[in-house]
């Protein structure tokens, strides 16, 4: 497992709320599990914890498909691994 603290984001662009998800005031943490690959790349992601609305869910797992990460290493060696990550969604007040 690749400790969260090790993750650096090289491209990482927000999700996009879904527009039924405003008009119903849905917001919540989706807790994706995914596995980053030796390139950086998030070949395998999951929702580990809902958000409790599947658009929200839908969406950052639409996201963090897209997303780049710096390669994890150990002893210098990039290193393929699990992480768990929160996406966030919250209405501005």
């Amino acid at each position: 497992m690749i400790p969260a603290s090790a993750l650096q984001y090289l491209e990482a662009n927000p999700p996009e709320y879904p527009r039924a998800s405003k008009r119903l005031n849905e917001s919540g943490t989706v807790m994706l599990r995914l596995y980053i690959d030796e390139r950086g790349l998030p070949s395998t992601v999951q929702v580990s914890r809902s958000s409790g609305s599947s658009r929200l869910d839908d969406a950052a797992l639409a996201a963090v498909k897209k997303w780049r990460f710096k390669p994890y290493t150990e002893n210098g060696q990039p290193m393929a691994g699990w992480a768990v990550i929160p996406v966030i969604f919250e209405l501005e007040k």
